[in-house]
């Protein structure tokens, strides 16, 4: 166990043996998140995923650098089909301790295993397309979607609970009891699944009373009669004289009715199909001579619509052709007056792949002159405003220059930079920059660099001193 304020190994004394700290609430606290993580393994091993879930939670809010609690809260989240929170969960608890970390092998193995992965992904995604469709009321898509995600991802308790809750809605109580014995396979002591069983037994144990009871009425009808018990049977016998009428109508109608059917009918019927297939072959005819004709009419059609388009390409082609030589024009004129912004604005939207090879490389001059104006004049205005302790107004300056070029003016630029970051308190990236100095100035033998990389060199030793990293 450590020292929750300088990091320190800690020993049977109630406070810290290197800074003094009192740490006696804190091993209390430690304590108490390792019994939960244990308490939250227990239940892990008889497979009651969602009160293990709760205690590792629970042991994370006491100690949220419990490193084997949170390996444990994303082995069970991935065994209940959560794969994006058990990720979550790895990733955090590596960059919390990344020496012999099991969370590393565990991101590692689900990454290799790319298909896998996806279809984790897939599924999750129509899980929630599901969830979509349900709060609109669309419950056959929800079903029909998580039957999908059920057979990708077999281990998502959620998805078959929310299945079984739509069957169960539809009164479907045995297809819902089959997705829920499949859930408590995973999670046995989920309090949400056994509930849903639950109804589902109750209501086919009373479909099945009821069917029992509707039969039992259905057979015997029974009265009292002063002393006697009368039972009556629900089937009477009846003259049988009038059914051999009926009956011998019925079968003289059937021998009718078979007569028109075995010799009549197939005759129209073949009479039928012959006119039928004369008619089919005339059509196919017809359809065949049509499509060919408006294969030819499309073909033209597409041959007319490509010139068209050649034209207007090439018209077009000219216009920006033309449009970019007078913004050439136009921005050399503001070029020749010095005016390097305005120049600046108007080359912005010129095409240099439609200029000749001269104007490109008049277009290439002006560029590279107007740079360097522009980093004069930045450099001037950063270290006025250096000068006058406004730093911000000189980050903002001098970070458009050292962007581009860290070397400009041996490594200066960004050197104030770095000082600018430091005295406004942003030391990431004034450590950041020291660096960046340290690598531009080191081949140069010059005072100044000299100069540049000793200060540089103590300023990034005291900032990691206390503790601070360079900004990426």
């Amino acid at each position: 166990m450590r020292c929750y304020y300088c990091g320190a190994e800690l020993d049977d004394t109630p406070v810290c043996p290197i800074c003094g700290t009192d740490v006696h609430i804190w091993k209390r606290v430690c304590a108490a998140s390792n019994r939960l993580y244990n308490d939250g393994l227990d239940k892990a091993k008889v497979r009651d995923l969602s009160g293990a879930i709760e205690s590792l939670r629970l042991s994370l809010r006491y100690n949220k650098n419990n490193v084997q609690a949170r390996n444990l809260l994303g082995l069970v989240y991935y065994e209940t089909g959560d794969a994006v929170a058990a990720l979550s969960e790895w990733v955090i608890s590596g960059s919390m301790d990344a020496d012999d970390n099991l969370a590393a092998y565990f991101v590692s193995k689900v990454q290799k295993n790319a298909s896998k992965l996806a279809d984790i992904d897939q599924s999750l995604k129509k899980f929630n397309q599901s969830l979509t469709y349900c709060r609109d009321g669309n419950y056959d898509l929800a079903v029909i979607q998580l039957k999908k995600v059920v057979s990708s991802n077999p281990k998502l308790v959620k998805a078959q609970q929310l299945l079984a809750l739509l069957y169960i809605q539809g009164e479907r109580y045995d297809l819902a009891m089959r997705y829920l014995r499949q859930a408590i396979k995973i999670d046995a002591c989920n309090t949400t699944t056994l509930r849903y069983m639950q109804i589902c037994r109750e209501n086919l144990r009373g479909s099945g009373r009821r069917q029992t009871k509707k039969q039992d009425q259905d057979e015997v009808v029974s009265y009292q009669s002063e002393n006697d018990l009368i039972i009556k049977p629900t089937r009477t016998i009846a003259d049988n004289s009038t059914v051999r009428t009926v009956l011998n109508l019925l079968i003289g109608a059937g021998i009718g009715v078979a007569f028109v059917c075995f010799l009549v009918i197939p005759e129209v019927k073949q009479r039928a199909n012959t006119n039928a297939a004369a008619q089919i072959v005339e059509t196919d005819q017809s359809l065949a001579v049509r499509d060919q004709t408006i294969e030819t009419l499309q073909a033209e059609l597409d041959s007319l619509n490509q010139q068209i388009k050649d034209a207007s390409d090439a018209s077009e082609s000219a216009g920006e052709r033309t449009l970019s030589y007078q913004q050439l024009l136009d921005a050399y004129q503001f070029y020749a007056a010095e005016d390097y912004t305005s120049a600046n604005l108007a080359m912005e939207n010129i095409n240099r792949d439609l200029l000749d090879t001269e104007e490109q490389e008049l277009y290439d001059s002006m560029q590279v002159t107007m740079e360097t104006s522009t980093m004069e004049t930045a450099y001037e205005r950063g270290m006025e405003d250096y000068n006058a302790r406004s730093y911000e107004d000189a980050i903002s300056q001098l970070l458009l220059i050292a962007e581009t070029r860290p070397d400009y003016e041996e490594g200066q630029a960004a050197y104030y930079l770095a000082y600018s970051y430091y005295y406004s308190g942003d030391y990431q990236n004034a450590l950041k920059w020291f660096d960046t100095v340290l690598e531009t100035v080191s081949g140069m033998e010059t005072e100044t660099s000299e100069r540049l990389t000793e200060t540089s060199q103590n300023m990034v030793a005291t900032l990691e001193e206390e503790g601070y990293t360079a900004a990426e």
